[in-house]
């Protein structure tokens, strides 16, 4: 059998580029326009080159800010995208010498707009749309044109998009979209040569329906689910609800809206805005020789500490005292804060994510994002499981591992609770923009987790479960990645994410069972999305 090649981190000289190297930038994004005139400069193709080809002409959407990452997002900021580009674009040709391949990058439906309509002109007879970043909305304008359109996941760096998106492609029957979600570049060159079925005069959806086969076919089997032994002491369902009227959610900063009124009716879970000015002015009062303490701690009990100043360490430590007053002085059980827009917005001075992660560590709930959804089914599982916090995550699929891989920046080190032993864990910067001081906890392998989100607006619980069979140690997207093999239906799996959102709650332990007795108890639904 051949050698299935994995997907590297390229690094490299992204100016380095061949003469066949084609690169077409629409002027709606003026960071990609000056680099696309200078490749266009030295790598155009000869004159009536397109014209006199017989090979099936695909234009390459690469949909992402632009060539070099300038701010904070998923990969991180200062991302040089173009030796990837330069990657996908020899790759592509090699694999699938039959085709003529035209690459082009595009920030938004505007700049994809304009390369589409030059496309009519110039017989593209499909697409092969990769997402880099989460959110730049270029597919879509792809998918409109009705012709074959290949979507791509480059994994850490545009898998939130391509989720959703995915998923929404899925609910909407969009006829002629295909999707690979994998970290091996075979898999990618094999579904383009998928195409060929259209060159052969079949139909778009025996291409949509080869890409499908394929994917499935490339994805192994289940590996052994048998899991190491866990015993989850489970509250009552009675006491469990009790518990939850008392279990005060702080949300600092905007919360997202349509979830809190719900949340309250159906669970009776309090929540409670919170302003940034005072968690600040508790941040600035906070006992510097108990911070430096905390610090000490920290640097004790990490295994690595990583471009994280003593500085930033002393601040983060703070927050993390600054969170517990909050919760003192409201007599709450969890905090959740808008963290990206107060840090970037200058009302907050420091991380949350050390303080979360060591309320998580002691039985309480820190909670990223001000997300009061995911917040609150942290309290829930923590109620339930009497400490087993949970994290929150921005999850990948990869099929070629046939695994999930949940992803943050904040997480336990104590995934069994407070009382459990702990797991190793470092303390580096913040992944998307390089700063302040976040978690990559290393979470212990071969137990069942059970990954939740709560539905109250439509009294759902939503629920997949998986094996822990390691930790991505890749540097693209947030620091913690904890790699589960699900349980069921992986190919199910993509489905949900238009209707949920990105974020889902994972918890070490089976908890199927009380979580379903919960839903019984609230008269509400439970959905397994695998």
């Amino acid at each position: 059998m051949q050698k299935r090649s994995a997907l590297p981190t390229v690094s490299g000289c992204g100016c380095c580029l061949s003469r066949r190297r084609f690169l077409e930038f629409s002027a709606g994004c003026a960071a990609c326009a000056a680099f696309g005139r200078a490749v266009r400069q030295t790598s155009a193709e000869p004159s009536g080159t397109a014209a006199a080809s017989p090979k099936m002409r695909l234009r390459i959407l690469y949909s992402l800010h632009g060539p070099v990452q300038e701010g904070p997002d998923w990969p991180n900021v200062g991302f040089d995208f173009r030796p990837v580009m330069q990657k996908i674009d020899g790759m592509l040709r090699e694999g699938c010498p039959d085709f003529e391949f035209r690459p082009a990058m595009a920030n938004g439906p505007e700049a994809a707009n304009k390369i589409i309509e030059q496309d009519q002109s110039e017989g593209i007879d499909g697409y092969v749309v990769y997402q880099m970043n989460c959110w730049n909305r270029v597919v879509q304008s792809a998918a409109a044109t009705g012709k074959p359109t290949l979507y791509l996941d480059f994994p850490f760096a545009g898998s939130g998009g391509f989720l959703v998106y995915t998923a929404g492609f899925l609910r909407q029957n969009t006829p002629n979209v295909a999707f690979m979600g994998s970290s091996n570049w075979d898999d990618h060159v094999a579904a383009v040569r998928c195409f060929r079925l259209i060159k052969e005069g079949k139909g778009v959806a025996d291409f949509t329906a080869a890409v499908a086969k394929l994917r499935q076919e490339r994805t192994p089997s289940p590996g052994d689910r048998t899991c190491l032994a866990d015993a989850v002491s489970v509250l009552a369902i009675e006491e469990t609800l009790r518990r939850l009227k008392e279990a005060r959610i702080l949300a600092v900063g905007n919360s997202w809206p349509g979830i809190v009124e719900p949340l309250q009716k159906e669970l009776g879970i309090p929540v409670e805005p919170v302003p940034f000015e005072e968690l600040n002015a508790a941040w600035e009062k906070a006992d510097k020789d108990e911070a430096a303490a905390i610090t000490e701690m920290w640097k004790k009990t990490a295994d690595v500490i990583a471009d994280v100043s003593p500085e930033t360490l002393q601040a983060s430590a703070a927050m993390y005292l600054a969170e517990k007053a909050l919760l003192k002085g409201h007599h709450a059980k969890a905090i959740t804060i808008n963290c990206l827009g107060g840090f970037y917005g200058g009302h907050i001075h420091a991380y949350p994510c050390l303080g979360f992660h060591q309320l998580n560590n002691e039985g309480l709930i820190g909670g990223c994002e001000c997300d009061i959804r995911s917040a609150a089914t942290m309290v829930v599982i923590s109620t339930m499981t009497q400490g087993r916090s949970g994290f929150i995550s921005d999850p990948v699929i990869d099929t070629s591992k046939r695994q999930i891989i949940y992803a943050h920046c904040v997480a336990s080190n104590k995934v069994f609770g407070p009382d459990g032993p702990a797991n190793p864990f470092q303390i580096l910067t913040h992944s998307e923009d390089r700063q302040g001081a976040s978690v990559r906890s290393l979470m212990p392998e071969g137990y069942m987790t059970t990954t939740l989100e709560l539905g109250p607006e439509r009294k759902t619980i939503l629920l997949h479960q998986g094996k822990s069979v390691g930790n991505s140690l890749e540097d693209r997207a947030c620091r913690t990645k904890l790699c589960v093999e699900p349980v069921g239906d992986i190919e199910k799996l993509f489905r949900q994410w238009d209707q949920w959102g990105w974020h889902r709650v994972t918890a070490y332990g089976d908890l199927k069972e009380p979580v379903f007795a919960l839903a019984d108890a609230l008269g509400w639904t439970v959905l397994e999305e695998a």
